[in-house]
């Protein structure tokens, strides 16, 4: 998503006529009204608005407020919902899990439909079905059980034979129609929304940490990013649209939120709903509910409570319902590559999964800082300008070597589906047998192609996901390790521990069970997931005997990487593009104090902005929005006494002085009160300093953070991290000397680790 922002985005800027305003010496005096009371006048300020018109939603690119919207929600429980009938309590009360029954229906519909259509575009690559041209082939051929691709279905239709002419017509066809579809949807990407393209998930993780995206999960971007999702695969890309289906859940979760007041108007509560519909996008992408729910905690959600869990699995298991009984690949199954084995595995078996973890520990590492070198290339050089050209030049490369090849040649589904099978001892396929057979060539070419063919891919401007491509690279050497394994113990089938530890010798080994290591180790070193990692694929065998094989892989594969690069392929994204993001799971261990981070520091040049209450005046704050363009201002009791008294943002201020310039009789020397104002008669006498006074005290955030300037960084970070602020005051002896923001936070956390970071949003 690099392209999409404006890195050069600015504040808000004035909209109202700088004309509007007069000077005081310019306007003649004027008679008080004969029937208003002296004292009338004198306690009754110029109003400007009510706290709602002025505190409305949030600027786009910025942070939420997460205590604000805290606080938000629980005055609409005290007020506004107190005061409507029993049965919209009641609904009130219902109305998340009513959400999450609708999320979990669209999400299970959503993932059917672009299984079905993304196997039916892919299968017309290779031929069509004569009897109906939108059957796949497993459909076309269902009534003749000819399904298996090394088998002859008379209702299918290939565009060649294989050989000769046949080879060249079909090698031809399976190009023509990979750049159509490619073309297609870099089309509908770029021209109708640009936010469906790439995986979703650093754009994800980042707006459920709190930041603002507007645009990024409307309908228009769910529709587009589903049909391409479908081109995307067909094109037979490596990509997969696993990673996507989370963007798509996350969609599907912000539409139906609109039909819900409490999660329309509160950011911070529709995120909690975004989190759950993240575990039920996983769901549906691996046909693991449980193992969703632990991807959503562990990978992406930045505020899981208690309730948003039950929630999620209550998302996740109405999808995984509707997606079984829509039965897209009529298999019974939720994905193509669900196994299950039926052998069990031996402890000589650790060190070569332990070695396909270090194989994927170090396959992530490459691959991450390989990805991330070509993605700040294509940001910031001429290939931004061409992202079409792009994509079809890739579509073509990858279309042109995945051909030959009959691994590469299958969708990245079927092709991890043959390498995590079962083979039965009579079994002489290719994947299957060592002997006599070119498989092991096949297999190391296979996971060279798409090892190198998906640092280029990961990353267009279409929707693109990375678990699958990732596992297809694991699996091709998971397998290829596994055969190797086989032909071993097949060569030492007299040994005295072989006979002990194998009494059958053809089913010692399972080569699948390598695949599935090697794939959970790839994708365990691109992502550095762990425990929502081995619960996935545990849900993928259906069988407890697994874990411990999967367990070695992963957590290798993650020591490995973590040694060379402690940060996933989602990350890495989050830093180039320079999102607002601060990672819950890092550590900060380091002796830097308030005072060394806050703006501005001690001896800046720069001096502090803020808002003095006594004796402000219009002029002063008209003058500070014009040469001071800060997202907010703090609020002082005086420039010689500056204790907080709370906090302003710049966007209500220049809403509030855009109301004030529409009324008559207020002149730029008019003073300005951010006090609440009392009602009572005799307070109005005791204060008649209150007369002719702008009332801004609606605008004024009460809720600030406050933090001594010798308070241990270590603790600040803390604070960020778990109360989701936005910005906290530095004080020294209760005197307002500097303040800190989210963004100061990363970008000293970056400096202390000795990294670079670009935080290039508010």
């Amino acid at each position: 998503m690099e392209d999409t922002f404006d890195e050069n985005f600015q504040s808000p800027t004035r909209s109202r006529s700088e004309s509007s305003r007069v000077n005081a010496d310019d306007v003649p005096e004027r008679g008080l009204p004969r029937r208003a009371s002296v004292l009338q006048m004198m306690a009754r300020p110029f109003v400007v608005a009510d706290h709602a018109d002025l505190s409305s939603n949030y600027d786009d690119f910025s942070t939420i407020d997460w205590a604000r919207d805290t606080a938000t929600e629980l005055n609409r429980k005290r007020t506004t919902l107190r005061a409507k009938p029993w049965w919209l309590k009641v609904f009130d009360a219902g109305s998340g899990w009513i959400l999450m029954s609708l999320i979990g229906m669209s999400c299970g519909l959503a993932a059917g439909l672009i299984d079905i259509g993304a196997e039916w575009l892919s299968d017309m690559k290779e031929g069509v079905c004569s009897r109906a041209f939108w059957l796949s082939r497993k459909q076309c051929c269902w009534a003749e059980d000819a399904t298996d691709l090394n088998h002859a279905c008379a209702l299918w239709h290939e565009w060649g034979d294989g050989h000769g002419v046949g080879y060249a017509s079909a090698y031809f066809a399976y190009l023509a129609f990979a750049l159509l579809f490619a073309w297609i949807c870099a089309v509908l990407v770029r021209q109708l929304a640009p936010y469906a393209a790439g995986s979703g998930i650093p754009e994800v993780k980042t707006i459920l940490s709190g930041f603002i995206i507007r645009g990024y999960f409307d309908g228009w971007t769910l529709v587009v990013k589903a049909t391409g999702m479908v081109l995307a695969v067909a094109a037979g890309l490596s990509l997969g649209k696993e990673g996507p289906l989370v963007h798509v859940a996350c969609c599907c979760g912000n539409v139906f939120c609109h039909f819900f007041e409490k999660y329309r108007t509160n950011e911070g509560k529709r995120r909690e709903v975004l989190s759950a519909a993240s575990a039920a996008g996983v769901a549906v992408a691996f046909g693991a509910p449980v193992g969703g729910i632990l991807f959503s905690l562990e990978e992406v959600s930045y505020y899981f409570p208690h309730k948003t869990m039950w929630r999620a699995f209550f998302a996740a298991l109405v999808a995984t319902v509707v997606l079984s009984n829509l039965n897209p690949f009529l298999s019974g199954k939720l994905v193509k590559f669900s196994v299950e084995f039926d052998y069990p595995w031996h402890w000589f078996e650790l060190l070569p999964f332990a070695l396909l973890g270090v194989f994927g520990g170090l396959y992530g590492a490459a691959f991450n800082q390989a990805n991330i070198l070509w993605c700040r290339v294509r940001k910031t050089t001429w290939l931004r300008r061409y992202p079409i050209t792009e994509i079809v030049f890739i579509t073509f490369v990858t279309a042109l070597l995945a051909f030959p090849n009959s691994l590469t040649r299958l969708s990245t589904g079927e092709l991890i589906a043959k390498l995590f099978a079962e083979c039965d001892p009579r079994d002489t396929t290719p994947v299957c047998s060592w002997e006599g057979s070119d498989i092991a060539g096949l297999l190391i070419l296979a996971c060279l192609f798409k090892a190198v063919i998906t640092v280029f891919t990961f990353g267009m401007r279409i929707p693109s996901g990375l678990f699958v491509p990732t596992m297809a690279v694991g699996a091709t050497m998971g397998r290829a390790v596994g055969l190797a394994m086989e032909h071993i113990i097949h060569k030492h089938a007299t040994s005295n521990y072989i006979t002990q530890v194998c009494p059958e010798i053809e089913t010692c080994v399972t080569p699948g069970l390598y695949a599935m290591v090697g794939a959970a180790a790839a994708l365990g070193g691109v992502t550095r997931m762990t425990v929502s990692l081995v619960v996935i694929m545990f849900e993928l065998t259906g069988g407890l005997t697994y874990i411990l094989p999967l367990m070695v892989g992963v957590l290798v594969s993650k020591w490995v990487g973590d040694a060379i690069n402690p940060y996933g392929i989602y990350d890495r994204h989050i830093q180039l593009n320079g999102y607002p993001f601060l990672e819950n799971k890092d550590t900060f261990e380091h002796a830097s104090i308030a005072k060394d981070v806050m703006q501005p520091g001690d001896g800046a040049d720069n001096p502090l902005v803020f808002i003095a209450m006594d004796g402000c005046t219009l002029d002063r704050l008209e003058g500070l929005v014009d040469e001071d363009t800060h997202s907010g201002y703090p609020l002082v009791l005086s420039a010689t006494h500056r204790q907080v008294a709370g906090y302003i943002l710049r966007k209500d201020l220049l809403k509030a002085l855009d109301v004030i310039s529409e009324q008559e009789d207020i002149t730029s020397a008019t003073n300005v009160s951010f006090v609440q104002p009392e009602d009572t008669f005799s307070q109005a006498v005791e204060r008649p300093s209150q007369q002719g006074v702008i009332q801004l005290h609606h605008i004024v955030q009460k809720n600030v953070f406050q933090v001594a300037d010798s308070t241990p960084m270590t603790t600040v970070v803390e604070l960020f991290r778990r109360m989701g602020i936005k910005q906290a005051m530095v004080t020294r002896e209760a005197q307002l000397v500097g303040i800190i923001s989210k963004k100061d936070v990363i970008r000293h956390m970056a400096y202390m680790d000795k990294r670079t970071v670009d935080v290039g949003f508010n």
